[in-house]
């Protein structure tokens, strides 16, 4: 196990913490949380509507297809997959064709998924991991976006090696440097079925011990309860250090039988949305649901009535939790 950094003085966690927006700051200081966001002039407050392009993979669309069908379906964001960008250019797609697509359209590139394996216990394998996520960042800034999923990918399976907060603070924030070169922030990500990380304090602790003024979170609505997390741990964070969640619901099961595939749209389940969406505004929360499915039942139907279906029930939730 490693030992804390030696320079980490009290005084400068709690510093830091301020900076990062992790609000546990605030609880050892005795002040209060943040106040509510102030009003905004769009009628769903402070949150954007982004598009995860995951919830229409199997209609086997290019990715310059679903940058178009996103914006016809009203979004104001995507979120493509890594691989995704990795194809265009391989039919001869220029970053910079793909760049000019997504800003005629009027979108922009509110974060990226990729898996690359900044995480893993192997020296030479994290090193290939860093390397990879500067390259997946490039692709990201040269399409205009500022942040990147960063799952523990390679640390996921029952028999992986358990890290402990602080060596992953750590290798969070040597992603984190990459980051800072690349000019894209990697948000270290929620994974409920993970064997690290698969708990919001988990990943929370990591972005506060990596001692980062940009570390953020990556949270999700059906990973925070499948790791067993309450989503009312929410009100301990602030909004700054949450510049994306992933949007979705999930049927009332156990949260063993619980998998990907049961996501459904927003609304269709037992996730207590309204509360969530609550806590992300008045923590002070200014970033993009983006609508993450992987509904089998969705991908056999038309890429755009999905994409609107899902649209449509996530401004209800907002305009729900809004309301109250």
């Amino acid at each position: 196990m490693s030992a804390p950094l030696d320079s980490r003085s009290d005084l400068s966690r709690r510093d830091w913490i301020k900076i990062a927006g992790l609000a546990a700051s605030s609880l050892s200081l005795g002040t209060a949380m943040p106040a509510a966001a102030a009003p905004s002039s769009t009628p769903y407050g402070p949150f954007r509507f982004c598009l995860n392009m995951s919830t229409i993979r199997g209609q086997k669309l290019t990715l310059e297809q679903e940058i178009d069908l996103a914006a016809k379906a009203g979004y104001s964001g995507i979120e493509p997959w890594i691989n995704e960008i990795e194809n265009a250019v391989s039919r001869g797609v220029s970053l910079g064709e793909l760049r000019k697509r997504i800003d005629d359209a009027g979108l922009r590139v509110e974060s990226a998924i990729g898996f690359a394996k900044w995480l893993v216990n192997d020296d030479a394998e994290r090193a290939k991991g860093l390397e990879q996520l500067k390259r997946d960042m490039e692709m990201v800034k040269a399409l205009g976006g500022a942040y990147i999923a960063a799952p523990p990918s390679g640390m996921q399976n029952a028999d992986a090696a358990l890290v402990d907060v602080v060596t992953a603070g750590e290798r969070y924030r040597a992603a984190l440097e990459v980051g800072d070169a690349a000019g894209v922030t990697p948000m270290v990500e929620v994974w409920g079925f993970s064997r690290n990380l698969s708990r919001l304090g988990d990943s929370v602790g990591c972005a506060l011990e990596s001692a980062h003024p940009k570390a953020c979170v990556l949270t999700d609505v059906y990973h925070i309860h499948k790791g067993g997390s309450d989503s009312r741990s929410l009100r301990m964070l602030s909004g700054k250090a949450l510049p994306v969640m992933h949007m979705n619901d999930y049927p009332d099961r156990p949260r063993k039988d619980l998998s990907d595939a049961d996501r459904v749209y927003p609304g269709d389940g037992v996730a207590p949305l309204t509360e969530i969406l609550r806590i992300l505004r008045d923590v002070g929360f200014n970033g993009s649901l983006s609508l993450e499915l992987f509904n089998r039942d969705y991908w056999k139907q038309d890429a755009m009535v999905v994409a609107k279906t899902g649209l449509e029930k996530m401004q209800a939730a907002v305009a729900k939790a809004l309301a109250g």
